[in-house]
């Protein structure tokens, strides 16, 4: 009983620290019958009671249309600075508290934003993990914040938040619960599509994401701070098993611990689940059109490589290797055709041909038809078939062969395939 005076008799601002002492005990340490679980047991029974005493939130800030905004700048903020999720949360709820209570121009809830982000994470976070000054100012430039924050008015508007929450900063969020009812989210009885659950410490790190995805969903709506903190925990344990495919949703043991019922947390859970699918579909049409375009760029490369390659690309067709067998018989011939007729340029060319003269040009065109006929005559076939052939096998390029009758057909006229039938 000396244990529980103790707890008792501590103030106000030393509960949540013993809270987070507890969170880091092991499991196995949890379990064992010592006075550590005594001191977490009756702190949960003395978080409630602070519950009830938490200021009531009724909406009504003129600039509650910018809270989304805020609350995501919050929260990028504390991810950036490595903040834990109690600090964060709080920070949430302080800026939502005072905004409830005050009109406050758009300029000045950037400073108030960051004051209490500051003031949450002194509170949470050990000294050396609290955000400095010139750090903070590098990540608000860094997202186009158009606010230089100095020394003097984060300290003025620190003072400002304390005096309004009359220097107490001890205020549940789902966030310090969180972790306690984690501890027993699955046990050894539950079921996971039907079928024992073969391994705890595998499904106890996908519960845990699940649970922390559905209490930063819990922040980005106002309307979740008509529950209680410790309701809104125990419906993102809840929600996670569903989601997870656990059965039953909600255990003896869990009720036992949270205090709550499937009716107290029914109401919470729809407006998780309802996120939840939201941002499912939301997820999946971005994935469709991630793909599409991809699948789209991916055409466009592949369509760009293809012209590149049949407008470059050597031709396959070889002419001449088809018709060697052919073309042979007739390749010595021709070849002797050609010296005939320059051996005849060169011995018969009379120096009066150069002169102009008309009967030496005549003379020597009878004397140039007397040296080619008898090269000819040894031809095996007729000179014109000879040649007929030779010209019918010399290869043509045609851009019609290599792309189809349908290329630049819009734009251009082409011959057909050279050996188009």
């Amino acid at each position: 009983m000396s244990h529980y005076l103790l707890i008792f008799l501590l103030p106000v601002s030393s509960l949540l620290a013993l809270h987070r002492w507890g969170k880091s005990l092991t499991e196995k340490e949890l379990d064992s019958r010592n006075p550590c679980m005594e001191f977490i047991a009756v702190l949960n029974t003395k978080l409630p009671k602070m519950e009830l005493k938490l200021p009531i939130y009724k909406a009504h800030s003129p600039q509650i249309g910018m809270r989304r905004y805020f609350i995501d700048l919050l929260a990028v903020l504390s991810n950036r600075c490595n903040l834990c999720p109690t600090a964060r949360h709080l920070a949430v709820y302080l800026l939502d508290v005072f905004m409830d209570h005050y009109d406050i121009s758009v300029k000045q809830l950037y400073v108030i934003s960051i004051a209490c982000l500051l003031l949450a994470s002194k509170f949470e976070e050990k000294e050396d993990r609290v955000p400095k000054l010139e750090h903070l100012n590098n990540l608000v430039y860094m997202y186009s914040v158009n606010v230089v924050l100095n020394k003097k008015d984060l300290l003025r508007m620190e003072l400002l938040l304390l005096e309004n929450f009359n220097w107490n900063l001890c205020l549940p969020t789902p966030a310090h619960y969180i972790d306690y009812y984690l501890f027993a989210s699955v046990g050894e009885n539950d079921l996971h599509n039907g079928w024992p659950i073969t391994s705890l410490t595998k499904v106890k790190p996908f519960m845990e994401k699940y649970a922390y995805y559905f209490l930063d969903f819990s922040v980005q709506d106002h309307t979740f701070l008509l529950f209680r903190p410790s309701l809104i925990a125990a419906a993102c344990v809840c929600a996670s098993r569903i989601c997870m495919q656990i059965s039953p949703a909600w255990t003896t043991q869990l009720e036992l611990l949270t205090s709550y019922s499937w009716e107290h947390l029914a109401q919470c859970i729809e407006m998780m689940l309802i996120y939840y699918e939201n941002d499912v579909k939301e997820a999946s049409n971005v994935k469709k059109q991630v793909t599409i375009q991809h699948q789209q760029q991916v055409m466009e490369n592949l369509s760009h490589q293809t012209t590149t390659q049949v407008l470059f690309q050597q031709s396959s067709y070889h002419p001449l290797a088809q018709h060697s067998a052919t073309f042979s018989q007739f390749q010595s011939p021709v070849q002797d055709l050609c010296s005939a007729y320059r051996d005849s340029l060169q011995a018969q060319r009379p120096s009066s041909l150069l002169a102009g003269s008309a009967n030496s040009s005549l003379c020597s065109y009878a004397a140039l038809q007397a040296s080619l006929q008898p090269s000819a005559q040894t031809l095996p076939i007729q000179t014109p078939t000879a040649m007929q052939v030779a010209m019918g096998t010399e290869p043509r390029h045609c851009i019609s062969m290599a792309y189809g009758s349908s290329y630049f057909s819009g734009q251009h006229s082409y011959a057909a395939g050279c050996f188009d039938s």
